[in-house]
Formats: structure tokens, sequence, C-alpha cells
């Protein structure tokens, strides 16, 4: 059975193409079109949906067509899930830490896991040991770092993130140089501050990382059990 999973973000689209438990294919930044073409040329049996967008919600409607068996939206709350939640307000739970969560448990059962997301938001989620989903934190991701920098200041740029492979100094010797070591290492130096609270309390935790991010997380990625692209298409 073919299976596509979209992983429907607020910045980008991911897709994860199945036949039966093996995945075949995977893509990100997908426009519409290349999703349509996509579910055309896959021809899944079934189409699974995890979004946070709710605008990009509302234009899977139109793949019903091109999709002749079931359409699911992952949904927390109402989807089932093998996971245990202690999460206080599972209604407002976004789609894609949920998911996450599944996927880490699936690849690393029986063992405490921090996800460390890092999209348009920071997000880390701590599955443990016994399949209990407990939460964890959000913050500003890079780019949004960047716009609030501009947007709430009279004079700082707006500056667009380097290439994944530059190195940003920690010390900036202009104003451009000092606004990337302050988002980019400051954000590095938070990861890696709160991974050593985690550690602290889970000594044998395993990582996972996802995102755009991870690309500049050369001291955090040292650490890491696994990357992945999309956790969503994981799950």
């Amino acid at each position: 059975m073919h299976t596509l999973a979209l992983d429907i973000g607020n910045t980008a689209v991911k897709a994860g193409c199945f036949d039966g438990p093996a995945l075949r294919e995977m893509a990100a930044g997908l426009t519409a079109a290349e999703v349509r073409a996509l579910v055309k040329r896959w021809a899944p049996q079934r189409l699974i949906v995890a979004s946070v967008a709710e605008a990009a919600v509302l234009a899977v409607e139109e793949l019903q067509d091109l999709v002749p068996g079931e359409i699911l939206a992952f949904s927390p709350g109402t989807t089932p899930v093998p996971l245990r939640s202690v999460y206080a307000t599972l209604h407002t739970l976004g789609a894609d830490r949920l998911a996450g969560a599944v996927g880490a448990a699936s690849l690393r059962p029986g063992q405490d896991t921090l996800i460390i997301d890092a999209g348009t938001a920071l997000k880390l989620d701590l599955v443990t040991a016994d399949g209990t989903y407990h939460g964890g934190s959000i913050a500003p991701g890079l780019s949004m770092r960047l716009r609030a920098l501009h947007h709430f200041t009279g004079r700082l740029p707006l500056l667009e993130l380097p290439p994944p492979d530059a190195t940003i100094p920690l010390v900036g010797d202009s104003t451009t140089g000092s606004l990337l070591s302050g988002v980019v290492n400051g954000t590095v130096a938070e990861i890696m501050g709160l991974l050593a609270h985690y550690q602290q309390r889970y000594p044998r935790l395993g990582v996972l990382l996802t995102g755009a991010m991870p690309l500049f997380c050369r001291p955090v990625s040292r650490l890491v059990s696994l990357w992945c692209l999309s956790w969503c298409c994981s799950a």
C-alpha cells in the first residue's frame, strides 16, 4: 500500500512517500503544484496530513479527488497514538510536536529522548523511556529572531540567514556580524544550556534533531543520536 505523509509547517511543506512500512522518498520545500504532482505520481491509497498552518489545511481539500482512499488529518487529542501524554492542554498542542514525539518513540523505544525541532520556531520535546510524552519548550527560530530585531528597532537591518556551511564568528566586527552572532551563536548556546539541564535529569538521554537549523548547530550535532528531515513524516 502506498501512503503519502505530508508535514505542512509554517514555512515549508515536507513529504514522505511510503511503500508499506518502507520510506521510499522524501522531499522538502514543496509548492502546492509539486505536492499535486507527487500525489499523482505516487497515487497513494492513503494520505496522512500533519499541519500547523490553517490555510494549508484547506488546500489539502484540493487533493481529495486524487486520493482514492483515506485522508487522515493527524490531530492531537483525536488521533490515537501509541504514547501516553501528560501534556495539560492537548487540544492546543501542535500536530508537529506530537508527531515528532511519536516518531522519536518509534525510533528509540524504551529510551529517554529529547527532540530538538528547529524550524520556524525552536521546539524541544521530551519522551521518556516509559513511552510518556511530557511536553517541553517553544522559542523563536532563527529567521523569526532576525525579523524581530529589525521590526522592533529603528535602525537594525533585516538580514537573511547565511548559507548553512557559513562560519559565524563569536565576536561580530560589524552590525551584520553582531546580529548573526547573537542570533545563531546565541541560539546554539540556548540549546546547549537546555540540553545540559535535560542530561542532568536524564543521564541516558538521546537527542534527535530535525529542521533547518541543525545545519548551523555543529556543537549540538556532536551530541545527536539521529537527524531526520521531518519527524511528522517519520511518525
